[in-house]
């Protein structure tokens, strides 16, 4: 088994965390969970990368204008 080794990547976040609680529909919540067992991540992992590409991709009505 000489030459193979296993590549695990390193989390993108390494600082501090904080536990954030929120409420969501159930409908939500099972359409999360399918998605991380589709996916092989857990819950928390599709939030984090859902709202990172929320938030990377959010305009809003003030956006281009000057405050």
């Amino acid at each position: 088994m000489a030459g193979k080794k296993l590549f695990i990547p390193s989390k993108r976040y390494k600082g501090d965390t904080s536990v954030v609680s929120a409420r969501l529909p159930n409908e939500l919540i099972k359409d999360l969970d399918r998605i991380a067992e589709d996916t092989g991540r857990n819950r928390n992992e599709i939030i984090m990368l859902c709202l990172e590409f929320a938030i990377d991709n959010l305009e809003t009505d003030t956006d281009g204008k000057e405050g």
